[in-house]
């Protein structure tokens, strides 16, 4: 059994930053901050933890922005609720910690299932939104379309998580050793991550049970929801186009989600739009190529500010 102590070891990585806990939407979410100014709000994917922002954290501070970096719902040191994991609550999640940092509205930076929940948060509570950047996640719409089209087996962790708990076993075997061979299935080829490090650190934040299972939970409600009211229900929610200025950042050597598919996603942005491909990167472009994440986050947000 992991202890207390154990656990926050596992999360609490010492750096630059200053761990805290947040309290929102009726849960306790751990984040890592730095800097002060406008709020960024980081939200990582799967498998990771917010220590998947190491690279952009001090960058963002750097250059004037209050930087932070959430552990997602059953992820890292946030709590592992029993339920919670479908879009409705993932937004309220996303926008409820922006309340609860003292802030009224912020940019969201997702990545993977983190860009999922946050194109939804800006398409469900615009006005805490100012501006998004995601990374590897086609807009859930777009995402929903393609899934009723019977291409399952193209997108990513999203077939072979819908069985009952061989996946989460899976998961922390061997201490998590399929958690190293996703992070490298997943990569571009000779991709230089994960390195060691990453590799142990996501290895064991999979370990602090039952985060295995609520990461997948996000997953299966999405399946589920193909098929129930609430799909149709989210579906309807999500339709309209976005007006905040969007930024969406793929890799093209991503094996889960298409480069074209995530590219149509312009479709649904009704602002402004601008789109980064990375040539040399797969499904995580923030760790593969992180300077030229940080560069392209930064230049952008810079735009932002100039323009408000």
């Amino acid at each position: 059994m992991i202890t207390n102590d154990a656990h926050r070891q596992t999360v609490e990585i010492p750096g630059p930053w200053t761990h805290r806990t947040v309290a929102a939407n009726g849960a306790q979410f751990h984040a890592a901050e730095m800097g002060h100014g406008p709020l960024v709000l980081l939200l990582h994917g799967f498998p990771e933890f917010w220590w998947a922002w190491r690279h952009q954290l001090p960058a963002l501070a750097a250059a004037g922005w209050r930087a932070v970096a959430l552990d997602l719902r059953g992820a890292g040191g946030s709590d592992k609720t029993p339920r919670g994991y479908d879009a409705f609550t993932f937004a309220a999640d996303i926008t409820g910690a922006i309340r609860s940092l003292g802030e009224r509205r912020a940019v969201l930076v997702g990545h993977g299932w983190g860009a999922y929940g946050a194109w939804t948060a800006a398409a469900m509570r615009p006005a805490h939104v100012d501006a998004l950047a995601v990374l590897s996640m086609p807009h859930p719409l777009i995402l929903r379309r393609h899934l009723l089209r019977g291409r399952l087996r193209h997108s990513g962790s999203l077939a072979w998580v819908q069985t009952p708990m061989a996946p989460e076993r899976r998961l922390i075997a061997d201490d998590g050793a399929h958690v190293e061979t996703l992070l490298r299935r997943w990569s571009a080829p000779g991709s230089p991550f994960p390195d060691d490090e990453a590799a142990r650190n996501y290895r064991a934040a999979m370990q602090l049970w039952p985060a295995p299972h609520c990461a997948l939970e996000y997953q299966r409600w999405l399946f589920r929801s193909l098929f129930r009211g609430d799909g149709r229900r989210f579906a309807k929610r999500v339709q309209d186009p976005l007006t905040m200025p969007v930024l969406q950042v793929h890799g093209a050597q991503d094996s889960n989600f298409d480069i074209d598919l995530a590219a149509s996603s312009r479709t649904m942005v009704g602002g402004e739009y601008h789109w980064l491909s990375l040539e040399s990167a797969g499904h995580f472009p923030h760790e593969e190529a992180p300077d030229a994440v940080t560069d392209a986050l930064l230049d952008w947000l810079v735009k932002q500010r100039d323009h408000d």
